[in-house]
């Protein structure tokens, strides 16, 4: 009996199904026909990102905190928010991290303005169509569980080192929270507000810009701030392939094992996430 286990498993493990080798090759595959495509895209997506960097940091550092905390009043309307904000950004400024800040701010924006855009979308479709969420789920599933170097490595290949590869490998990660989390509010709109509106000759699509959008509205906001925070979780990652930002200093303590300038890094990244969380929740009534 064991003999014929032990053949079993010899024969598993010598036909091993090549399923990297079919990975590779479709990679190397795209590297060869059409190189010039993905350096356009690193191009542009680098011009991009840099040049919102360099207008972030272009606005003296002062003035930005106060734009900030202003922006924060006028969100939530709360005074010990805005003195919060104001507060952590100028610790930031006193521990030296400003450059990298607005670096990760710039990166973390842009990566959430594009799961949006791709991602919102795609989960009202999936509210309204069972079968696309059914075709979605293990692709989601698959997109959050596999581990972030598998596909930092394609897109290193593809696009070279620099913030792109983290941008894209960030895409990658964040994008399913606001998938699922749009499919969610707008499947878990009350079924008598989308009567009401039909009875008074809504269309599609003004049942879905007046009705069912305004309902879902928190949850979709909800896979906004996930974004943002799974976003800056990646942080670090993307420094690793070259991305500017907060991540370097982490890195750079991590090799040296320097604990202060580690410690110090790694909290102007918790601030940074608490004001985003913060100025995307919806309105205090503090």
């Amino acid at each position: 009996m064991a003999a014929s286990l032990q053949a079993a498993q010899d024969w598993i493990t010598g036909n091993k199904l090549p399923l990297g080798e079919y990975i590779a090759g479709g990679v190397d595959r795209l590297t060869k026909s059409a190189p010039w495509l993905f350096d356009a895209v690193s191009d542009g997506l680098s011009a991009l990102v840099l040049g919102f960097t360099g207008a972030l940091l272009a606005v003296p550092p002062l003035l930005m905190v106060g734009a900030f905390a202003l922006l924060a009043f006028a969100l939530q309307h709360s005074l010990r928010l805005a003195a919060f904000v104001g507060l952590a950004l100028l610790l930031i400024i006193n521990m030296g991290y400003w450059t990298e800040t607005m670096e990760t701010l710039s990166l973390v924006l842009f990566a959430t303005l594009t799961c949006v855009l791709i991602g919102v979308p795609i989960g009202i479709a999936a509210a309204h169509r069972p079968w696309l969420e059914a075709a979605l789920r293990p692709l989601l599933d698959l997109m959050q569980t596999i581990p972030t170097f598998v596909y930092l490595i394609p897109t290193l290949i593809l696009f070279g080192l620099g913030v792109v590869p983290g941008l894209i490998s960030t895409v990658i990660f964040a994008l399913p929270a606001p998938i699922r989390l749009t499919t969610l509010g707008v499947a878990s709109v009350p079924r008598p507000l989308i009567e009401a509106g039909q009875a008074f000759g809504a269309s599609r699509w003004q049942l879905l810009w007046k009705v069912e959008i305004p309902s879902a509205l928190p949850s979709i906001m909800a896979g906004v701030t996930q974004c943002i925070m799974l976003s800056l979780s990646m942080v670090v990652i993307a420094a690793l392939v070259g991305a500017d930002g907060l991540g370097k200093p982490v890195v750079r303590a991590l090799n040296s094992v320097n604990i202060a300038d580690g410690f110090e890094a790694g909290l102007a990244i918790v601030i940074v996430a608490i004001v985003l969380d913060r100025l995307c929740k919806t309105r205090s009534h503090d």
